[in-house]
């Protein structure tokens, strides 16, 4: 498996959900099979059934996440200094040259995204076609309803 790159924040979560499955959710899924187990045949038992289904969805996420973050690239946007070019982990202020509608995004691993919160994939299409562009250049974004430009207005890294 290759390195991928990841923010700082990302890492942090990721190491989050990874306490929380192995001190909080292995443990209670532990108990339930042992408290399904209690009750006599296993044949017909449907507690027992959907313990052992969480069981496994729990042990493949832990280890899941535990083979992420061995081959992870940590990156901390504050600490980077690309000459204000857009990379991963910098926040990109656009504008919509056809509606000048304004939006922000950062640019983070596949983990992290979250439209929602202006968090994009570094492999979406906005992204691949921003990464490298500089403040006042215009980039074409092949997007699903057309091509859409958009007009690099400020690069930060938060």
């Amino acid at each position: 498996m290759s390195t991928f790159p990841i923010t700082k924040r990302g890492a942090e979560k990721l190491k989050s959900e990874l306490h929380k499955l192995k001190t909080v959710e292995r443990p209670s899924v532990i108990a339930a099979i042992a408290e399904a187990r209690a009750q006599g045949d296993l044949s017909e038992n449907a507690e027992y059934d959907a313990a052992k289904d969480r069981q496994g969805f729990i042990e493949g996420r832990i280890q899941e996440i535990d083979g992420k973050l061995s081959v992870a690239q940590i990156i901390d946007p504050t600490e980077l200094d690309a000459g204000g070019r857009v990379v991963f982990g910098a926040t990109v202020a656009l504008e919509d040259a056809t509606t000048g509608d304004k939006v922000t995004y950062q640019i983070v691993g596949e983990d992290e995204a979250d439209l929602k919160l202006g968090l994009v994939n570094i492999s979406s299409p906005i992204a691949r076609a921003l990464i490298g562009k500089e403040e006042g250049d215009v980039a074409e974004v092949q997007a699903p309803g057309g091509v859409k430009h958009y007009e690099v207005m400020a690069v930060s890294y938060l």
